[in-house]
């Protein structure tokens, strides 16, 4: 294990990215940590940061390094009992991981995802004569949201009615990422029957016979994972395939409002949407962060670390690191934004980010189609979450 006199020698921070101050306004905090080092010592939880690009991706490229397995946030699963059963997929390594990705990845993969688009088409186009019609909207619960909580579950297979609890279950396990803080037990007091939901929107028989779910219970009557490892996998996407979504479709809202010279860019050449999309996810990432946890001693930019030592990624700041982005608090939707970590690398990159990807794309396009202006009509207020930057409430106005 790591001595104390080596810990004393890393660069060390009081900064807090679980205060609120930090959570509300990150950007200035991530170029503080990365001035401060390409490893540094969070003494208030007592783990390891790692703010810049080149450590983020080389981290979650090794997940025998930077182990999964022990959970996500900064509870370390091999000494503390997990406050819910560990994901089957986002909190386990190979060998178990393995069989398990391999029929997520074919489910949400190329093929299915390309029959989905005349489907998110046409609901992007609905949604699209809604907020035309009605001035002021909020750009997250009326639009983000609605969208999201259509066309996704659909998509899965969930029966319609209380869709709702699909984003309060997610918050509630996307705070747990971070530290078990109020801010987590606040999105946590109603665990019980949130739980009880997504219990009952897993079961093979509440599935839709045609979607994501049902054919993942395929896989499971092939052998491919077991019938419980299913129903797991099928949480999986419920919890962690609709927060993120709408958050990104929000962020671009508010992007496209705030910059509005961008917009005009994209007017120009709708077919330009998933360029700007990923402009937005670096720019604005909506899932800003999670925890690894050293497999073995190691050392990382001249930095020893010990085995069982929690580390915190930050993608949000990785992807506005000057040594791999030019002007990267510049939103600019011409740059070239291969490599952004906005949906993490490796085996444990998002299995659903081409689903994600899709439905941002669909309504982005379709907004660039038919909307000449987006306007902020109030001061919007982003909401205080552990591991993702999105906004509370987002008024807006489109104007065709």
């Amino acid at each position: 294990m790591l001595d104390s006199f080596s810990k004393s020698a890393a660069p060390s921070t009081q900064i807090d990215p679980f205060s609120r101050d930090y959570i509300l306004d990150p950007y200035p905090y991530h170029a503080q940590l990365r001035e401060i080092g390409r490893v540094v010592w969070l003494e208030k939880y007592g783990c390891w940061c790692l703010p810049k690009h080149d450590e983020v991706k080389a981290s979650l490229m090794n997940w025998r390094g930077f182990s999964s397995s022990a959970g996500v946030g900064l509870a370390n699963f091999h000494k503390e009992k997990p406050w819910r059963p560990p994901s089957v997929l986002i909190e386990a390594d190979p060998p178990e991981h393995t069989p398990r990705r391999a029929v997520t990845g074919r489910v949400m993969g190329a093929a299915n995802i390309k029959r989905m688009r005349p489907q998110f088409e046409a609901n992007a186009a609905a949604m699209v004569d809604r907020i035309l019609d009605a001035g002021t909207v909020d750009g997250f619960a009326d639009v983000a949201k609605e969208y999201v909580l259509k066309v996704f579950p659909d998509a899965v297979g969930v029966a319609p009615g209380d869709r709702d609890n699909l984003l309060f279950y997610g918050s509630m396990v996307f705070n747990a990422f971070g530290v078990l803080n109020d801010i987590f037990e606040e999105s946590a007091r109603h665990a019980a029957p949130l739980t009880d939901y997504i219990l009952q929107a897993c079961k093979r028989e509440n599935l839709t016979k045609d979607g994501f779910g049902a054919q993942i219970y395929e896989a499971a009557d092939n052998g491919e994972v077991t019938h419980d490892e299913a129903f797991m996998l099928v949480r999986s996407l419920l919890s962690a395939g609709v927060d993120t979504t709408i958050y990104l479709i929000a962020n671009a809202i508010w992007c496209f409002a705030k910059y509005p010279q961008e917009w005009d860019k994209l007017r120009a050449d709708p077919t330009r949407a998933r360029a700007a999309v990923e402009e937005v996810l670096r720019f604005e990432s909506p899932f800003q962060g999670a925890f690894r946890t050293t497999g073995e001693d190691m050392e990382v930019a001249g930095i020893k670390m010990g085995a069982e030592e929690k580390v915190f990624i930050v993608l949000g700041s990785a992807n506005r690191d000057p040594d791999r982005w030019d002007n990267p608090d510049v939103f600019d939707i011409d740059r070239k934004t291969v490599g952004h970590m906005a949906f993490g690398a490796g085996i444990h990159g998002c299995v659903g980010q081409m689903i994600a990807r899709l439905e941002a794309e669909c309504f982005v396009q379709e907004l660039a189609r038919r909307v000449s202006k987006i306007e902020l009509t109030g001061t919007p207020i982003h909401k205080v979450h552990n591991t993702i930057r999105g906004f509370e409430t987002l008024p807006v106005r489109f104007v065709s």
